[in-house]
């Protein structure tokens, strides 16, 4: 019984981790749909909007006590939710203005480069076993980020700072236990009264969303909560449930939509090195698909 539940365990987590990343796959489309309302204007309505959003939601399901009890009995917990607040946001300033900035490439090369971060937080940290088929899957990987690192002669600063952001995130998420909704509440609530602040501040002062964009425009702009919560609940689900490594292999679901989308959709020049890369990519998650299938019968026979 206890085999069969961690069976199930595992494949919603996958379900949930390839839902997350298809979610942040295509998100480009929408973040650009925002210009010209400022990228730091969007940061900052994104961080209010996430705890609105994650806060009503999580009402729903449990009480005010359930929501807030942990919290408030465990600083060191309090203390781990600050940390992975501190993180995200990091990591979605820096995407939300890369996509802006008509950077979506070097977005997806950083989300290329953090599984790998991710799967290197999950041995050291976590002790995760490296089978063989992993350990091929692992090395394709970083052959094609060094392929794509090396064509485009650029120190990646905004590639390694979402894949860094990310994989630190990754792992702190790990240690806790909380459900998804409730520890979306945690780690914005920290950051909600001075995003709330400066809202207010901007637009009084005719520099927020209302004196940049048409009225639609921020009608999409107060929907980036919900389109914040709805991906990081299915992460968070999903790194409870399966190791960092599996999460980690699945990421690349999102920065090849998003590497998809930027080629065909904002038409950003993709060369047949870049062809190359992601093909190496996609053979190793072959390889990890079938690992990982084998994985799973031997644990079914035992």
């Amino acid at each position: 019984m206890e085999l069969e539940q961690r069976n199930n365990d595992y494949r919603s987590g996958l379900i949930a981790s390839i839902g997350c990343m298809t979610l942040w796959g295509i998100l480009p489309i929408y973040w650009q749909a925002l210009v010209p309302i400022s990228s730091w204007v969007i940061i900052i309505y994104r961080i209010l909007l996430v705890n609105v959003f994650a806060m009503l939601l999580a009402r729903t399901r449990f009480t005010w006590r359930e929501i807030f009890g942990p919290i408030r009995s465990d600083w060191q917990l309090a203390l781990k939710f600050l940390a992975a607040g501190a993180v995200i946001t990091i990591n979605w300033s820096t995407y939300i203005w890369a996509v802006n900035a008509d950077h979506v490439i070097d977005a997806s090369i950083g989300y290329y480069i953090e599984p790998l971060m991710v799967c290197v937080f999950g041995m050291l940290c976590f002790r995760e076993k490296l089978t063989r088929f992993k350990a091929a899957a692992m090395a394709l990987a970083l052959l094609a980020v060094i392929i794509l690192l090396v064509h485009f002669h650029a120190f990646p600063g905004i590639a390694l700072g979402i894949a860094m952001s990310f994989a630190v995130y990754s792992a702190i998420k790990k240690t806790v236990s909380q459900p998804p909704l409730i520890s979306l509440v945690y780690e914005t609530i920290f950051f909600a009264p001075p995003a709330l602040a400066a809202i207010v501040w901007l637009e009084l002062q005719g520099k927020g969303a209302l004196g940049a964009g048409q009225p639609y425009q921020y009608g999409l702009l107060l929907l980036c909560g919900l389109l914040t919560v709805i991906p990081l609940s299915l992460f968070a689900s999903a790194a409870q449930k399966v190791p960092l490594f599996t999460l980690g292999l699945t990421e690349y679901i999102s920065p090849t939509l998003s590497l998809i989308l930027g080629v065909f959709f904002f038409k950003e020049p993709f060369d047949r090195i870049e062809f190359l890369a992601v093909a190496i990519i996609w053979v190793g998650l072959v390889f990890f698909s079938v690992g990982e299938l084998r994985e799973q019968r031997k644990a079914q026979i035992r």
